[in-house]
C-alpha cells in the first residue's frame, strides 16, 4: 500500500462524518487524523492540538500570509479553518495515511491538491429534518448557530456529485461498513 495517500470526509455539519471517522480507526491503525487549525474558541471538552489548532484570528491572517496553509476558508463570518501544510508533512513522515475531516469546499480543495492521490467520500444525511435534528440532539450551539448551519447545508448538499463516493448516513454501522470497503478497495 502507498501510504502517501489521503482520504478526504466532507458533509454538512451534523451529518456523522466524524463518528464514521472514529469507527474506521478500529479497521485501520496506519490512519492518521489532519488536525485543522481555527480561529474559533473551544468547545466544552476540546484540546488543542487534539481537536484542532486553536489560534487567534490575528495569527490566522499572519498565517494564511505567510502561506502556511494548504487550504484555508472563512467558514462563518470571522471563523476561519484550514489546513497546516505541517500537518501533511507530519502524517506522511510517520508513514501513515491522512484522513481529512473538513467542510464541503475545504474537501473540493483538497481534492484538487491532492487529485488521485485523495478519495473524497461525501457523507450525506438521510434528510434535512435529521440533519436538523442531530444538530439539535448536539446541545453545543445557540438557534442562531443551527440556522446559520442548516442554511449552509442547503448549499453544501448540491456538491455531493463532485466528490468520488457518497455514502448516505441512515444508518450508522452500515455507513461505516460501506464506507469501510470503498477505502479498502481505494487502497488496495
Amino acid at each position: 500500500m502507498d501510504n502517501r495517500k489521503a482520504i478526504l470526509f466532507s458533509a454538512p455539519s451534523g451529518s456523522g462524518k466524524t463518528t464514521i471517522i472514529k469507527k474506521l480507526h478500529n479497521y485501520f491503525d496506519y490512519f492518521e487524523f489532519s488536525i485543522s487549525a481555527t480561529s474559533r474558541a473551544p468547545r466544552q471538552g476540546e484540546r488543542d492540538g487534539v481537536d484542532y489548532y486553536f489560534i487567534s484570528p490575528d495569527e490566522f491572517k499572519q498565517r494564511v500570509a505567510k502561506g502556511d496553509f494548504l487550504e484555508w476558508e472563512e467558514v462563518y463570518q470571522g471563523t476561519c479553518y484550514g489546513t497546516l501544510k505541517s500537518e501533511i508533512t507530519r502524517i506522511w513522515d510517520n508513514g501513515h495515511v491522512i484522513i481529512f475531516d473538513v467542510d464541503v469546499n475545504g474537501g473540493r480543495n483538497l481534492k484538487k491538491y491532492f487529485g488521485d492521490d485523495a478519495l473524497a467520500i461525501f457523507v450525506m444525511p438521510p434528510s434535512v429534518e435529521v440533519l436538523e435534528t442531530r444538530l439539535r440532539q448536539r446541545g453545543t450551539e445557540t438557534e442562531e448557530a443551527i440556522q446559520k448551519r442548516l442554511g449552509r447545508s442547503a448549499e453544501e448538499l448540491k456538491q455531493a456529485s463532485t466528490f468520488d463516493v457518497t455514502i448516505i448516513n441512515d444508518d450508522l454501522e452500515t455507513a461505516v461498513e460501506e464506507t469501510r470497503r470503498v477505502i479498502e478497495n481505494y487502497l488496495a
